[in-house]
């Protein structure tokens, strides 16, 4: 099958998205209580991951946002069910961005204050679209509140440090690093020294103390290395020659796969060299179909499996 048609087929498979996840997981019995509740978590990881496909300079924020959650909230010595609960809702923390419009959330220059202040409005539609979830519980905190801060001039509520739980001051800081050391339409990203020293300066100010001084330490160490500038574990993003690194490649590609940016569209070539994934561009672009967004079955599955044990026991 010609490389085209075969990710033509991939892409169809993949956008009945949630009966391919229950597939991975084993689930779909109806009497399997546990078996239901993962299903449930699988549904809103989906919804973040197409939330996160809207822009296309965010691909695997989720993904880092959450293994740097799961890495500080286990170092910090949280038991394992508040170190899932918070890998979770650091997956689902920018739900509430399905309600920012395009030409805000893909903005190539500084936003204006009134354009911020729709940006500023998405923790709190976060929640609202997931209040009545049955697992809505597991990431309240995160989502509301990964934006507040201990000087009380976070948003939406302007919490006092105290205020603050302990999954909103880890996934903050976590949210915060992985823009600093990302790349944005307007800037490259920074080096990972350059933002672990901006999140020392502004302990107590934008950064829970405890929280943001053991970070910077795992980060000195080389502990954040493997997960910076990735979209799973071991792939980093790959480079578009016009956009920077916008591509993510999935475990599933194969040589010959066809990619595309999601900023500019242009087609690439999945390729391997020394057992790592690159790209090579084709010289063309991708249609309607080929451009449309899909989920990586495989993060999710990782997902779930990791916190299941741990949360939906």
């Amino acid at each position: 099958m010609p490389p085209a048609d075969s990710a033509r087929v991939e892409q169809e498979n993949e956008l009945s998205l949630l009966s391919d996840i229950k597939g991975l997981l084993g689930s779909g019995r109806a009497d399997d209580a546990p078996h239901h509740q993962e299903d449930l978590l699988t549904s809103l990881l989906v919804m973040a991951w197409m939330v996160e496909a809207r822009d296309p300079y965010t691909g695997g924020h989720l993904w880092r946002v959450s293994q740097f959650s799961q890495l500080l909230a286990g170092r910090a010595g949280l038991v394992d069910k508040d170190v899932s609960r918070i890998s979770v809702g650091a997956f689902l923390h920018d739900l509430g961005k399905i309600s920012v419009p395009d030409h805000i959330l893909g903005k190539k220059d500084k936003l204006t204050d009134e354009e911020y202040a729709v940006i500023k409005t998405h923790p709190e539609v976060g929640w609202r679209m997931l209040s009545s979830h049955p697992l809505a519980k597991l990431a309240e905190e995160a989502i509301r509140s990964h934006h507040e801060t201990p000087d009380g001039k976070g948003y939406p509520r302007g919490l006092q440090a105290a205020d603050i739980s302990v999954d909103a001051r880890i996934v903050g800081i976590c949210d915060a690093f992985d823009a600093m050391t990302s790349t944005r339409p307007y800037r490259k990203g920074m080096p990972v020294e350059k933002a672990l020293s901006i999140i020392e300066e502004n302990l107590d100010r934008q950064f829970d103390r405890k929280m943001g001084a053991l970070f910077v330490d795992i980060g000195r160490k080389g502990e954040l290395d493997h997960i910076v500038g990735h979209s799973d574990s071991g792939i980093p993003l790959q480079t578009c020659v016009m956009c920077g690194p916008t591509i993510a490649v999935k475990r599933s590609h194969v040589l010959g796969s066809h990619l595309y940016c999601p900023s500019c569209t242009g087609e690439y070539a999945v390729q391997k060299s020394g057992g790592l994934f690159q790209i090579t561009p084709t010289g063309k672009t991708g249609d309607a179909e080929a451009l449309t967004p899909d989920v990586d079955a495989d993060v999710i599955s990782d997902v779930v499996r990791a916190s299941a044990r741990a949360l939906l026991a």
